[in-house]
């Protein structure tokens, strides 16, 4: 797998000049050209980009499958994640800009620890960000100011371009939840489809289909795991984790108070490996053992 190490070396494969600062670099898309290179069919870098892309044609892969650039999205990469981009598919005409910005330019400072709690940075590319004119219009305000900020280095340039990134940040946090917000009919479906397989899954006989996973049903649905949990809790007040838990437990509810079934048999139907796993789990979530639930029942 191809690695990019530097910003000046992703400058070079866009054809552009060294950049203003080694760790930070603001890139205009029309003014950049990509070069034939072996990297593009596979390479991950040590660095965080944030793509704001305008009347973007292209193809890239990432992860194991193949999305379209649409106009007008952000999108979110951290380093090491494996991506590949289909020169081919690129248009002249591509507009918008790239922050990019070294994984070591967080070094001891606060945002190394709190990024990642930003899940967009693990969303696939289809899960990109469609912003409104207005929307844009901060984020550029915000790209212009590091892109100023990186043409004089001096004692208090990091802080002051760590702010702006995190400010930048911050309101793609808000534009994310406005976006689960607005695009109701596609949440709904996907609320929907997320119902549907957890009660299919839940009702399937079969002894060999364990413990539900979060990345199992966001592979399921085509979403990445945390797209999933963030659209879930902006819709409904709970991650993935969390409903899959508020099924088991109403799932075991169920055979507890009808059915003959021992606590260990209904942990094995539930997919639990070890049965005091599950009475945990059951303690934590309804403030009772399994056996002290079935009494109440007597």
């Amino acid at each position: 797998m191809n690695t990019i190490h530097s910003i000046s070396a992703f400058h070079r494969l866009l054809s552009l000049p060294e950049p203003k600062h080694p760790m930070v670099s603001v890139i205009n898309l029309s003014e950049s050209i990509f070069i034939e290179d072996e990297v593009w069919k596979g390479f991950v870098s040590r660095y965080y980009c944030v793509a704001l892309k305008r009347n973007a044609k292209g193809k890239i892969k990432y992860g194991q499958q193949h999305y379209d650039y649409d106009k007008g999205v952000l999108s979110f990469t951290a380093p090491n994640q494996v991506q590949y981009l289909d020169l081919k598919t690129m248009d002249c005409e591509n507009t918008g800009y790239l922050l990019i910005f070294h994984e070591d330019f967080l070094l001891k400072q606060p945002l190394a620890t709190t990024i990642s709690s930003y899940g967009f940075f693990s969303y696939a590319v289809n899960e990109a960000l469609h912003l409104s004119e207005d929307e844009e219009n901060d984020l550029l305000e915000i790209l212009n100011k590091i892109d100023k900020e990186c043409q004089h280095i001096d004692q208090h340039t990091q802080e002051i371009i760590l702010s702006q990134i995190e400010l930048l940040l911050n309101y793609s946090k808000r534009f994310y939840e406005r976006q689960f917000i607005t695009r109701k009919s596609g949440s709904h479906q996907l609320l929907t489809k997320f119902e549907t397989f957890l009660n299919e899954y839940f009702d399937k006989e079969s002894s060999e289909k364990g413990l539900l996973t979060v990345h199992q049903i966001a592979e399921a649905m085509n979403l990445s795991p945390n797209y999933l949990s963030d659209l879930l809790r902006i819709q409904t007040g709970q991650n993935t984790q969390q409903h899959i838990h508020e099924k088991l437990i109403s799932k075991a509810k169920e055979k507890l108070s009808t059915t003959e079934l021992s606590v260990s048999e209904i942990a094995y139907e539930l997919g639990f490996e070890h049965s005091q796993s599950f009475s945990t789990l059951f303690k934590k979530k309804t403030k009772m053992s399994p056996l002290e639930f079935r009494q109440s029942f007597n």
